[in-house]
């Protein structure tokens, strides 16, 4: 009998736990509820997968600055670059999935390098959740003044006849110089030779100085440096002419017909982030692009269009830009090992 009393008692103090345990958990309930009404109640670090001064760290610190002022809680800039965004996106999606750290990516990081390593250290499909497209960047082609062709069509056919004669600059293995001149050379039948650098402002500072004869940039970067005849713009990489520039062809027009290379910038998030925190920060990154303010200060001396969106916008972007970047690796067998 004692041994049944002994066991009745146990199970009736296994119940009891149960209940109270449930009861903790329920009580727990609303205040996991408000979590994202109490988002953020500390700091915030967004970081981002370049060095400083850039366009890409010029756009993060915007998106810092109007998220400390909107949510009044501080929002810091990390600068991690390396491992052509490896090293950022590795941190950010090995962080708590709070709301706490955020990524400012590039395209190259989230539907290039997936295509271009054959063991890449994450999965952005899988590793990241997309808040909102950040901006558009317009690509255009630049070489030194004392290049000879004065536009694409002549640049084209001046290296058909000089194969691996020809340098341009690029900040690295895949790239987005990088990848653009590949498509150049896979759709145009060129051979060029790729000379690389640690960033966009020794590889610019090195074509109008002429060390290298040609790169891509984005426009941002080009236009002050074409205006004041330091480069020359020979094409753009939109499907259609740009307004600033209405008397330099596309490089579609230029015997390259489906040449597109727009470059973009994004917000990401820790898989698992909760969806309530994805949309207050989407909120916010909306507010942002629709300021007349944030348009006047940061988009337009850039040149950058906003892609602010849903995030289930940016991810069926996210989708199809890779999709788009997988043929193309695939077809010119471009690979990073």
């Amino acid at each position: 009998m004692k041994s049944n009393r002994k066991r009745i008692t146990g199970f009736r103090a296994l119940g009891m736990y149960a209940v109270s345990t449930m009861l903790l958990v329920l009580g727990a309930g609303p205040a996991l509820a408000q979590s994202a009404a109490d988002y953020p109640n500390r700091l915030v670090r967004i970081v981002v997968p370049v060095v400083p001064g850039g366009l890409a760290d010029a756009l993060a610190r915007a998106v810092a600055q109007h998220l400390t002022t909107s949510l009044k809680q501080q929002v810091i800039v990390e600068n991690k670059p390396g491992g052509n965004f490896q090293i950022a996106v590795n941190q950010v999606m090995n962080s708590p999935a709070d709301g706490y750290t955020l990524l400012v990516a590039q395209e190259g990081a989230i539907v290039l390098n997936p295509h271009l390593y054959s063991k890449l250290s994450y999965d952005p499909l899988k590793d990241l959740t997309p808040i909102s497209g950040l901006a558009k960047v317009d690509q255009v082609l630049i070489a030194n003044p004392a290049f000879p062709a004065k536009n694409a069509r002549e640049l084209i056919q001046y290296v058909k006849e000089r194969p691996n004669q020809i340098g341009f600059g690029a900040f690295g293995p895949g790239s987005t110089p990088h990848v653009y001149m590949e498509m150049l050379q896979h759709m145009a039948g060129l051979k060029f030779l790729p000379v690389q650098y640690r960033g966009a402002a020794p590889m610019l500072t090195d074509v109008t100085a002429n060390h290298i004869p040609m790169t891509f940039i984005s426009l941002g970067q080009a236009l002050p440096l074409h205006q004041e005849g330091k480069v020359k713009i020979l094409a753009v990489c939109t499907p259609e002419r740009l307004e600033v520039l209405p008397d330099v062809p596309t490089l579609a027009e230029s015997g390259l017909p489906g040449f597109e290379a727009t470059a973009w910038h994004g917000l990401f998030a820790p898989a698992g982030t909760p969806p309530d925190i994805i949309a207050k920060i989407n909120a916010e990154v909306q507010k942002m692009a629709s300021d007349p303010a944030f348009q006047q200060r940061v988009l337009a001396p850039t040149y950058f269009r906003s892609m602010a969106s849903s995030s289930e916008q940016f991810s069926a972007v996210i989708k199809s830009e890779s999709a788009k970047w997988k043929k193309f690796t695939e077809e010119a067998n471009l690979r990073i090992e």
